[in-house]
């Protein structure tokens, strides 16, 4: 079973660069988006196939999440049912047979982290929401997360520690999800691979030059691990300042 995640940094954009022909070549069983900035009705997407379920923020021209699964979930949920973080399109939930898969755009903690209590407050209602779905089925966790874990997942991390995305803080809260049950698959399986980025500043050539950032993550429980066959990263896909990350999961016996 195929899973793709893109932060598209706006569909009305990337539609115009070539985001219906990565769409087929990834050909996903759950293709999933974060940063769609639409509202309802603004695009007409055909996707043959595919069910589509969209979470649109209440501010026009952004955030908003959507996914796109070719088996119809049990059930559909929007937001972690807490009106202050409800409010942005941040989260999907989708609930199948075997798992629960969540598609989240985390909220950015801004410059000088003036948004860092808020983001706090969710890195800490969302770990509580995903230990909860644990308890009932496995959880697939995924989408731009806006946090470097570790040194290794961003070019520069020097001059970046303290900066949003790299703060101690966000950094911490990782840690916290990852001892809670749950496991970052692409660590996990390339624990020393380094120069895999996922998001590449639209300044300074960062993207020729690959100083990016690995901020788009597939997390799962730890009890999906023994079914987890890879975790991609897809660099070579243009379209938006992110790249889309892919999970391969074998089917549950």
């Amino acid at each position: 079973m195929k899973f793709v995640s893109w932060n598209v940094n706006g569909l009305r954009a990337c539609l115009k660069k070539g985001f219906e022909e990565y769409f087929q070549q990834l050909d996903a069983d759950i293709f999933c988006l974060q940063e769609t900035k639409l509202q309802a009705g603004q695009v007409e997407l055909e996707l043959p196939g595919y069910h589509q379920y969209w979470n649109y923020a209440e501010k026009k021209g952004y955030s908003g999440t959507a996914v796109f699964t070719k088996t119809e979930p049990l059930s559909v949920t929007c937001g972690m049912g807490i009106p202050e973080h409800d409010r942005e399109g941040r989260l999907i939930t989708l609930e199948f047979e075997d798992f629960y898969f969540v598609c989240c755009y985390t909220p950015n903690a801004q410059n000088e982290l003036k948004r860092i209590d808020y983001r706090m407050q969710w890195e800490d209602d969302l770990r509580g929401y995903l230990m909860q779905l644990d308890q009932h089925k496995p959880v697939v966790y995924t989408g731009d997360l806006n946090v470097a874990h570790n040194e290794i997942d961003l070019k520069n991390p020097k001059t970046n520690r303290g900066n949003a995305g790299f703060s101690d803080e966000e950094r911490g809260k990782m840690t916290q999800l990852l001892s809670s049950g749950f496991a970052d698959t692409f660590r996990r399986l390339y624990p020393e691979v380094t120069g895999a980025y996922s998001w590449w500043s639209y300044r300074f050539n960062a993207r020729k030059n690959n100083a990016g950032w690995r901020i788009d993550y597939f997390i799962v429980s730890e009890r999906l691990m023994e079914r987890v066959e890879d975790s991609k990263i897809h660099p070579e896909i243009l379209g938006s300042d992110h790249c889309p990350v892919e999970l391969v999961l074998k089917e549950a016996e």
